[in-house]
């Protein structure tokens, strides 16, 4: 089960050197001109979790294994790319890939790095990317409708659900919104359906304020803006100095501590975005534990039993019986799994328990 963020903004934002700090690898090109980044880049990173560690230790495991979740470093976009702009195209192609999207927005001054419109705006840069996706979008759903609408004059079934969506969507986007704006009005099928349409203004968005090393613990007046124009929206907004994250990333583990306390953090910021992004895909994390390894394991948010023992092997889900559970605090607190189980803490859950964040669970199947 692969998870997909796409790393998108403007050229010369920081994109890639955001990336190859995330990846700890020199993957992606980092230059100071438009396009360097010409093919999308994959890194797969362990999502931050203190409570792995600590099962670990309850449990004397002899080693841990993090979930894991995917980000794409894409080329970046100037305006008219709905147009073919630039690398308009294939940077549409490579966003309608992923799942969600990570957008990356300069808010530093340099003089030393071009901007690709001649200012600094970071606010105006999402509303550039928005708008080519807003257009490509449109351009798009026009065309389906009018298919769709046919094939619902005819009595199609499929037609008949989709078009109410597609018609939600086009309207949104007729009035200058993403498609994502719809969201709260649609019941389950219908975000189900909207998810099909795999139209780029409907994947969720977080935005990544790149600000000056000065600025990394408590941001600017650049990234406040964003944080304000994110909060308008629903979204949500993140600070990083992309320039103290690929220092990070050429330090020894052990000299981390100390940098981020002469910087004033508490974390690195990457830390941050990883779960920022795992959070973005209404992700949520299991645990399994024992002698050989503590690990996490990711589900959607709301997965059944079955389907989270199919993370693991199909098998798990095929011939699935039950799943003993733990909460995360009960197997911490009461010192492992035997003595959760002597306290009635380790309960038996069946094929319709729904998953919750931080469950230490042990799965019973037969194939």
């Amino acid at each position: 089960m692969g998870f997909r963020c796409g790393i998108v903004g403007l050229p010369n934002v920081g994109k890639s050197t955001l990336f190859n700090a995330l990846t700890k690898t020199a993957a992606a090109q980092a230059a100071n001109y438009p396009f360097c980044t010409i093919d999308p880049n994959t890194g797969d990173v362990a999502v931050p979790d203190k409570r792995l560690d600590t099962i670990a230790k309850v449990a004397k495991s002899a080693q841990t294994v993090p979930t894991r979740i995917t980000f794409v470093d894409i080329a970046g976009l100037v305006r008219g790319a709905s147009k073919g702009e630039g690398l308009g195209n294939q940077f549409l192609a490579n966003i309608r890939e992923v799942d969600a999207i990570v957008h990356v927005l300069r808010c530093f001054e340099d003089d030393d790095i071009t901007h690709v419109e001649g200012r600094i705006d970071p606010v105006a840069d999402a509303e550039t990317v928005e708008t080519e996706l807003m257009l490509s979008d449109l351009e798009s759903l026009e065309r389906r409708v009018v298919a769709t609408r046919k094939k619902a004059s005819g009595k199609d079934k499929d037609a008949i659900q989709q078009l109410p969506v597609m018609e939600a969507a086009l309207a949104k986007l007729q009035n200058g919104e993403p498609a994502r704006t719809i969201l709260p009005d649609l019941d389950p099928e219908g975000r189900r359906e909207l998810r099909n349409l795999n139209l780029l203004t409907s994947k969720p968005v977080l935005y990544v304020c790149n600000v000056a090393e000065s600025d990394a613990a408590a941001g600017n007046a650049y990234s406040k803006a964003v944080e304000e124009m994110a909060a308008r929206q629903g979204a949500k907004s993140v600070i990083i100095s992309a320039a103290i994250e690929a220092e990070i990333a050429q330090l020894p583990d052990s000299d981390v501590p100390d940098y981020l306390e002469a910087m004033g953090l508490e974390e690195p910021g990457l830390d941050r975005l990883i779960r920022a992004g795992y959070e973005l895909l209404d992700l949520i994390t299991f645990f399994t534990a024992g002698p050989k390894e503590a690990r996490a394991w990711t589900v959607k948010h709301g997965a059944k039993a079955p389907q989270a023992a199919g993370v693991i092997h199909t098998d798990f889900e095929r011939g699935f019986i039950r799943a003993q559970t733990i909460a995360y605090d009960d197997f911490v607190s009461l010192g492992g799994e035997v003595a959760a189980r002597e306290a009635g803490k380790a309960r038996d859950e069946g094929k319709e328990y729904l998953v919750a964040d931080g469950d230490v669970m042990l799965f019973k199947f037969n194939v």
